[in-house]
């Protein structure tokens, strides 16, 4: 639409005039002219019909080409009626229409249409009154004529103009959309291209890490490829020396070749370059578990002088069992009693082979050394994880004292009458004994167990040789020997 006092184009968005700043009217005010017209025209309530007149007509024409620059000419009636007639279609004037029906419009019409009333009521015929409404009306028509023109000029052009506004208006949204849509790509591209550098960093940086390496030698494990894969667990080792893992992996280059000594020898390299790592401790434990070699964590915790390593693994700690009895030579019978700090079950030898669950001894008692000769006790202790202790040796001596050679009585002389052969015995010991001149030998035939006095053959030259037996371990004493002759 036009602003109504400059002319200017308004846009359909807008409700101001972009260049005189005035407030768009939607409701187009109340013309009076209509009831004046439609008096003139069609008959006023006096019944008659004038025609206006030209001299006044070029007067109005002339006076509003000052007041309306927009102006052109003053229609015809016919044509007038031509203009409204299409006028009326137009959505100005269905909302001038309705806008007569509100209080505004009726409070400025009444007015007007009570003083035609009561002037046609009373019928006025004075000159004044007439000419006064005369030029009212002749004005009130001259600017209808002008605004019916101006509609005229402008009615076709706008409505073009609201279809090329609402068109470019399409237009401008449809370009809108395309360049959201086009930013949007573009942005979706940029991220695309951002995620795949990212991604291509982490999955480089991941290749080349510790865990990467790890993986990159077990699968060369799997694949037999051994020689890559001790290069991988390197790789990874030099990456970070303090965790264990690479070394497990290491190992198990190893253990897939069935070097088990090479494996090992993994472990103890990484202990003695860090003894204070507990977690690689932890991984030789394991690989001792697993390889069944449960014997060697003590000897590996044995060695270990570091607090807090063995506070780490110190479920592993099997303490080495304690004797009741220390090393030495004992001349009579002894026990020897067993015990540890960490509990568990305690095996023992005592033949100086290694102990073991399988082929020692299981402590129940007290060990009872009552066999002369030296006896070397070894033990073990084994905890609730089942980890063996370092096994303990220690080695006893028992010696017997040994009694005097026995007393014989008569002592050697001839005898004219056979006499009794008595031998003093003492408490634990056997005593026997020969006639025949030879060394008593308990397990011989021909030696006889004493069990009271002998009687000296007669007539005879009898040798008479006895000796005591040890009835705790069989050790003999030295040979008491008689010489009797009998000579009645």
């Amino acid at each position: 639409m036009r602003c109504r006092h400059c002319g200017a184009l308004i846009p359909d968005d807008q409700l101001i005039c972009p260049r005189c700043g005035t407030e768009v009217q939607m409701v187009p005010d109340y013309n009076p002219l209509d009831d004046v017209l439609a008096r003139e025209v069609k008959g006023s309530v006096e019944g008659a019909t004038r025609q206006i007149q030209t001299d006044n007509i070029r007067r109005y024409r002339s006076d509003s080409q000052s007041g309306n620059v927009n102006s052109t000419r003053v229609l015809e009636q016919s044509e007038l009626d031509r203009i409204r007639q299409q006028y009326r279609g137009q959505p100005q004037y269905r909302s001038q229409q309705q806008y007569r029906g509100q209080p505004q419009y009726r409070s400025q019409t009444g007015s007007l249409r009570n003083e035609s009333a009561e002037g046609s009521g009373a019928r006025r015929n004075t000159d004044e009154l007439r000419g006064q409404r005369r030029s009212t009306d002749e004005a009130q028509y001259q600017r209808e004529s002008t605004g019916e023109i101006r509609r005229r000029q402008s009615t076709g052009p706008m409505r073009d103009q609201r279809q090329d506004t609402a068109q470019l208006r399409r237009i401008r949204q449809q370009k809108r959309l395309e360049a959201a849509k086009r930013k949007r790509r573009n942005l979706l591209i940029t991220l695309f291209f951002i995620l795949v550098l990212i991604g291509a960093g982490v999955y480089t940086a991941y290749q080349n890490s510790y865990t990467g390496m790890l993986n990159k030698g077990y699968r060369a494990v799997q694949s037999r490829d051994y020689t890559a894969a001790e290069r991988y667990f390197e790789r990874a080792i030099v990456k970070d020396k303090s965790r264990p893992e690479a070394y497990t992996g290491y190992a198990e280059v190893y253990l897939d070749q069935d070097d088990l000594e090479s494996a090992e020898d993994v472990f103890l390299t990484a202990i003695e370059t860090q003894p204070t790592n507990a977690r690689i401790y932890q991984a030789v434990i394991d690989f001792y578990m697993d390889t069944e070699q449960p014997e060697k964590i003590a000897v590996l915790l044995q060695d270990c002088e570091d607090s807090g390593v063995l506070s780490a693994v110190s479920d592993y700690i099997s303490a080495e069992p304690e004797f009741s009895l220390k090393e030495g030579t004992y001349s009579e019978v002894q026990e020897v009693a067993l015990s540890s700090d960490t509990g568990g079950e305690i095996y023992y030898t005592t033949d100086g082979t290694e102990p073991t669950a399988q082929t020692g001894t299981k402590y129940t008692e007290p060990i009872l050394l009552q066999t002369e000769g030296e006896t070397e006790i070894r033990a073990v202790a084994v905890n609730s994880k089942g980890i063996p202790s370092v096994d303990v040796s220690k080695k006893y001596t028992i010696e017997f004292p040994i009694a005097d050679a026995p007393a014989v009585t008569p002592s050697t002389g001839q005898y004219t009458e056979p006499e009794q052969i008595t031998i003093t015995v003492p408490e634990g010991y056997t005593a026997y004994y020969t006639i025949d001149g030879t060394v008593p030998d308990p397990s011989s035939s021909t030696t006889q167990k004493y069990t009271g006095p002998v009687t000296m053959p007669e007539n005879a030259q009898t040798t008479f040789q006895a000796i005591l037996v040890n009835d705790e371990n069989g050790k003999t004493t030295e040979v008491t020997t008689r010489s009797y002759i009998t000579t009645g």
